[in-house]
């Protein structure tokens, strides 16, 4: 069995422990629509080495009236099982996504249950530049038995975000950008109108990240948190379009010892669509 030295690992270590007895490589890519993308062409394509394919965007509940809900446990351990990952593997996700998809992954794995999870920084982007080897094709794993899953508490509901708001408890933070936080008219990603959850706060998404897509340090972490008005000590809930760059925002207070924070599975895509729900627009008051 492999044990991860953290939960971010570099693209050396990974050149390194590749062949390594119970690690395995899952790509986790996902692209909006917009982008006009097919991760798994891309995939079959090219990848990482013995990586396999978690075809992120299909792992959803789609028994769940929530856009994109999150994974039940069962559909975790049988996306899993079927692509070979046993209960004791270790696991490094990596991506090839402008919304750094593999911070979902990881925090729907972990926040289910799973321990031994690993990002790789700066995704297919940095291995590929840096010249590492790829192959193509769609390798077929055996199937591995299940692993088991918790249903996972650090997700919050539209429900619990309306709480929130009567008394709030918890710093509601937004992952998108700020022209859809703070402007008016249409989100140019979603549809629907721009805003923001009455009192959220601000922190982009990509202000965690370097230009290559590594994660910055934890200095800078904690001082892009802080900056944008967020007491560390104090809860937090991250939002975002739809669960996804929210994740980045999650993983990035990991690894700065923030590891209580939660998402609001529907985020914007859901609170905007429900016309009960208060809207706020414009500058921050």
């Amino acid at each position: 069995m492999t044990t991860l030295p953290a939960s971010l690992v570099s693209t050396q270590w990974l050149a390194d422990h590749i062949a390594s007895p119970g690690l395995v490589v899952l790509d986790a890519s996902y692209h909006l629509p917009a982008a006009a993308r097919d991760a798994g062409a891309e995939f079959a394509a090219a990848h990482i080495p013995g990586a396999r394919f978690l075809e992120l965007g299909s792992l959803y509940d789609p028994a769940s009236p929530v856009p994109y809900a999150f994974p039940t446990p069962d559909q975790l351990a049988a996306r899993l099982a079927s692509l070979g990952v046993g209960p004791e593997d270790a696991i490094i996700i990596y991506d090839d996504s402008a919304i750094r998809t593999a911070a979902r992954a990881w925090f729907v794995l972990t926040a289910s249950g799973r321990g031994n999870v690993a990002i790789l920084d700066g995704g297919l982007g940095k291995w590929r530049a840096e010249g590492r080897a790829l192959e193509g094709g769609a390798p077929a794993a055996a199937p591995a038995a299940p692993a088991t899953f918790s249903a996972p508490s650090r997700v919050r509901s539209k429900a619990d975000m309306l709480a929130n708001l009567d008394h709030p408890a918890t710093q509601v933070l937004d992952a998108r950008s700020a022209d859809r936080v703070f402007g008016t008219g249409v989100d140019p990603v979603h549809g629907g109108p721009n805003g923001r959850i009455p009192g959220a706060l601000n922190l982009p998404f990509t202000a965690v990240l370097n230009a290559d897509g590594t994660y910055r340090s934890p200095a800078e972490l904690r001082a892009a948190f802080e900056g944008a008005g967020i007491d560390l000590a104090q809860p937090i809930t991250a939002t975002c379009g739809s669960g996804v760059t929210a994740s980045v925002l999650l993983f990035a207070l990991h690894l700065i010892g923030v590891d209580e924070a939660a998402l609001y599975d529907g985020s914007w895509s859901e609170w905007s669509a429900d016309p009960a729900t208060p809207k706020a627009q414009g500058p921050a008051e």
